[in-house]
Protein backbone atom coordinates (compact mmCIF):
# COMPACT_ATOMS: atom_id res chain seq x y z
CA UNK A 1 0.00 0.00 0.00
CA UNK A 2 0.95 3.74 -0.59
CA UNK A 3 1.96 6.05 2.15
CA UNK A 4 0.83 8.95 0.46
CA UNK A 5 -2.16 9.88 -1.36
CA UNK A 6 -1.58 10.55 -5.22
CA UNK A 7 -1.01 14.12 -6.33
CA UNK A 8 -3.89 14.32 -9.23
CA UNK A 9 -6.69 15.69 -7.57
CA UNK A 10 -5.53 18.57 -5.34
CA UNK A 11 -2.41 20.07 -8.09
CA UNK A 12 -5.56 19.91 -10.68
CA UNK A 13 -8.05 22.62 -8.63
CA UNK A 14 -5.88 25.77 -8.57
CA UNK A 15 -7.36 29.08 -6.61
CA UNK A 16 -7.54 31.64 -9.74
CA UNK A 17 -7.92 35.25 -9.31
CA UNK A 18 -11.27 37.09 -9.43
CA UNK A 19 -12.69 38.83 -12.73
CA UNK A 20 -13.14 42.21 -10.54
CA UNK A 21 -16.90 42.33 -12.64
CA UNK A 22 -18.72 45.16 -11.29
CA UNK A 23 -19.71 48.36 -11.64
CA UNK A 24 -16.87 51.12 -12.41
CA UNK A 25 -18.36 54.37 -12.18
CA UNK A 26 -21.77 54.74 -10.40
CA UNK A 27 -24.69 57.23 -11.15
CA UNK A 28 -24.22 60.87 -11.26
CA UNK A 29 -20.46 60.58 -11.67
CA UNK A 30 -18.57 62.38 -14.91
CA UNK A 31 -17.73 60.10 -17.39
CA UNK A 32 -14.81 60.57 -20.94
CA UNK A 33 -15.88 58.85 -24.01
CA UNK A 34 -13.97 54.83 -24.03
CA UNK A 35 -14.40 54.73 -20.19
CA UNK A 36 -15.48 51.48 -18.73
CA UNK A 37 -19.06 52.26 -16.89
CA UNK A 38 -19.18 48.35 -15.16
CA UNK A 39 -18.16 44.83 -16.72
CA UNK A 40 -20.93 41.25 -15.98
CA UNK A 41 -21.24 38.61 -16.97
CA UNK A 42 -24.15 38.29 -19.38
CA UNK A 43 -26.81 41.36 -19.30
CA UNK A 44 -27.83 42.61 -16.29
CA UNK A 45 -27.49 45.82 -17.39
CA UNK A 46 -28.79 46.90 -21.15
CA UNK A 47 -26.65 49.41 -22.94
CA UNK A 48 -29.01 52.72 -23.59
CA UNK A 49 -28.21 56.09 -24.73
CA UNK A 50 -24.34 57.00 -25.95
CA UNK A 51 -23.78 53.55 -24.25
CA UNK A 52 -22.02 50.76 -26.32
CA UNK A 53 -21.47 47.00 -25.34
CA UNK A 54 -18.57 45.16 -25.70
CA UNK A 55 -17.86 41.24 -26.98
CA UNK A 56 -17.68 40.50 -23.15
CA UNK A 57 -21.05 42.13 -22.01
CA UNK A 58 -19.03 44.98 -20.58
CA UNK A 59 -20.44 48.69 -20.97
CA UNK A 60 -18.56 51.97 -21.97
CA UNK A 61 -19.38 55.00 -22.86
CA UNK A 62 -19.85 56.42 -26.12
CA UNK A 63 -19.78 60.01 -25.63
CA UNK A 64 -18.69 62.44 -22.57
CA UNK A 65 -21.09 63.18 -19.86
CA UNK A 66 -22.94 62.31 -17.11
CA UNK A 67 -23.94 57.94 -16.04
CA UNK A 68 -27.10 57.34 -15.32
CA UNK A 69 -29.22 53.84 -14.36
CA UNK A 70 -32.50 53.66 -15.10
CA UNK A 71 -35.36 51.12 -15.08
CA UNK A 72 -37.53 51.03 -19.10
CA UNK A 73 -39.93 48.38 -19.46
CA UNK A 74 -38.78 45.92 -16.43
CA UNK A 75 -35.04 46.33 -18.08
CA UNK A 76 -31.89 48.05 -16.35
CA UNK A 77 -30.20 50.29 -18.76
CA UNK A 78 -27.06 52.49 -18.03
CA UNK A 79 -26.89 56.10 -20.17
CA UNK A 80 -24.82 58.68 -20.68
CA UNK A 81 -26.32 62.53 -20.48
Amino acid sequence: MSKTKTQGKTSQHKNRPGKRLGVKKYGGENIKTGQIILTQKGTKVHAGKNVGRGRDHSLYALKNGTVAFITKLGKKLATVN
